[in-house]
């Protein structure tokens, strides 16, 4: 039987090969026969989620809901040390220093990284600034973030701190960090689904073990990972309230 596998859209086009060569890395150290689906959007990915055809995901803590308390999903593993924080961006050249600088009436450039936005409109709010008041500006990728900050199409931009790191030198020299976000307890990890969670306590063994042998440490550093660390059901759990309390 063959498993299918995918990646929430927001990671970094840099670690698309990442993925496929930890997926080959999988299956041989498993045994297991694992489809890998890579999506270039939110709503396509969900779809097949809904219909029952995703059986392990390294999911955003936004979907974390959804597969856990509706899909019957359970956690393996989460990267270690590296959780998900958004940072508020300004072109160099704005006059702001600080989010209380800014207008209530900005163009706020973000991807449809659900958790991202949340959180990068949260830090604005010390401003006045709420989702009526903006100007959204839709962009499918953290390059196309910064270039609509470059080119003057937006005052602001919301990026994932692994995907503003991920910049190039020459691009972050345009641009100017106002803040950035200091939650730590929210980060993407690894779930399965009912089809493969009998396989759970060998998939974290295996992963726990990436880094004891070259190829596993290939395939870690392809994807910018220093390691896995187990992700147990109280923390889902809490991981899953703490959004739904920053939401409300």
């Amino acid at each position: 039987m063959t498993h299918f596998f995918t990646v929430s859209p927001d990671f970094s086009p840099e670690h698309i090969s990442g993925w496929f060569i930890f997926n080959t890395w999988l299956q041989r150290a498993t045994g297991e026969a694992i489809h890998l689906e890579l999506y270039s959007d939110f709503a396509s990915q969900r779809a097949d989620i809904a219909a029952g055809r995703v059986d392990m995901i390294y999911a955003n803590p936004s979907d974390a809901s959804l597969l856990v308390r509706e899909k019957g999903f359970v956690g393996v593993a989460r990267p270690r040390n590296l959780s998900d924080e958004a940072v508020v961006v300004v072109p160099a050249g704005s006059a702001a220093r600080h989010v209380e600088d800014l207008p209530r009436n900005v163009r706020v450039a973000a991807t449809d990284h659900p958790d991202v936005r949340m959180m990068g409109m949260i830090m604005l709010e010390p401003a006045d600034i709420g989702r009526d008041t903006i100007v959204p500006v839709d962009c499918s990728t953290y390059i196309l973030v910064a270039k609509a900050l470059m080119t003057g199409k937006a005052d602001v931009g919301i990026f994932l701190k692994a995907g503003w790191d991920d910049l190039s030198d020459i691009v972050r020299k345009g641009l100017r960090p106002l803040v950035t976000g200091q939650i730590q307890l929210v980060r993407h990890g690894l779930l399965v689904g009912p089809r493969l969670a009998p396989k759970r306590a060998l998939l974290l063994d295996t992963l726990l073990r990436m880094p004891d042998s070259p190829k596993g440490e290939d395939a870690l550093r392809n994807l910018g990972f220093s390691g896995w660390e187990a992700f147990e059901d109280e923390e889902v759990e809490f991981m899953i309230d703490l959004m739904d309390t920053l939401v409300a």
